[in-house]
């Protein structure tokens, strides 16, 4: 088990506590900063779970991790957010008993038109950044709830930090441009981190809910993992003046990282990178005004409720 926070030494993104008892979920595991989550938890003797559509990738992931981080207790799961009629069984092909934190990295993010839609109808980037982590919590909360003192941690973006959300096209049906729909896509997911957290205190849980960024994370400034990602001399020479301002997605991943493990962490906290929110290690920073809107939260959780058709059930009302 981790240190109490009164115990705890100098948070160290190098020297990681250990956690040997227990079980992780990230989501999107197999790929950019998902990958990683998951490269730097494994190093804390956890069980790590790789949540990941495509099972090939997931595989050559923690083929990639276990080069690095010898005796590394990784498993993969077969996890499509944007099926939300699938998670269900997702979630119990885990076969665990209880779920010390899940990470809600998964995203989808598309650069032109035209807009997508999930099997379900709903646009492509909200259904499944923000939707599908809506209603894999649910699943996942029985299993969050056995754990001592689990986590959900959201992985927002600081794309969403200029967006606000359109309450009557949260879907961009009327209004579609793809940067925007992602970013409010992200916004919508840190949202519903805050407003989780607040609910699960009131219910009086024992699981927190703790929302992070990556700050600007590029693939440029991101060491290699072959055959996951491949930094060529001309892309590290090119994002060379980049690096002032911004970082890779090794660093990205280290708010999500601290979230998970640092018993000082609390819920309902917002935390990324020091320099600016764009790079450097990981700190608590002040919740944006616009995520303090508990009438836009409770708006916004009433629609996911109704888009998912799951209702309350596991989760806190």
């Amino acid at each position: 088990m981790p240190p109490t926070p009164s115990s705890a030494p100098p948070w160290d993104v190098r020297r990681l506590p250990r956690a040997d008892d227990s079980v992780f979920l990230i989501t999107g595991g197999n790929a950019g900063i998902g990958y990683f989550i998951a490269e730097q938890l494994s190093a804390t003797g956890a069980t790590v779970v790789l949540g990941s559509r495509n099972p090939t990738r997931a595989e050559a992931a923690m083929a990639s991790i276990r080069a690095r981080v010898p005796g590394a207790r990784l498993r993969a799961a077969r996890l499509d957010l944007a099926d939300l009629s699938s998670l269900g069984t997702a979630v119990e092909s885990l076969e665990v008993e209880s779920l010390d934190a899940v990470v809600h990295n998964a995203g989808v993010a598309l650069d032109a038109p035209p807009r997508g839609e999930t099997g379900a109808g709903h646009e492509l980037m909200f259904g499944t950044n923000h939707l599908g982590h809506f209603a894999l919590t649910q699943w996942l909360m029985p299993l969050l709830s056995a754990a001592p003192a689990a986590r959900i941690v959201t992985m927002g973006s600081f794309a969403a930090k200029s967006e606000r959300l359109d309450l009557d096209d949260l879907q961009s049906q009327d209004d579609y441009r793809p940067k925007r729909a992602y970013g409010r896509s992200k916004l919508a997911q840190m949202y519903f981190g805050v407003e989780l957290d607040r609910r699960l205190r009131t219910a009086g849980s024992t699981v927190a809910s703790v929302v992070v960024h990556p700050g600007g994370a590029l693939d440029s400034l991101t060491p290699s993992r072959p055959p996951v990602h491949v930094r060529t001399a001309g892309a590290r020479l090119s994002a060379a003046p980049a690096a002032l301002l911004l970082q890779g997605k090794h660093a990205g991943a280290w708010p999500a990282v601290r979230a998970v493990l640092d018993p000082a962490v609390r819920g309902g906290q917002l935390w990324g990178p020091r320099v600016f929110g764009l790079r450097g290690e990981p700190r608590r920073e002040p919740v944006w005004n616009h995520l303090a809107d508990t009438s836009v939260a409770a708006r916004l959780w009433d629609a996911s409720c109704d888009l998912t058709g799951l209702g309350l059930g596991a989760l806190p009302g």
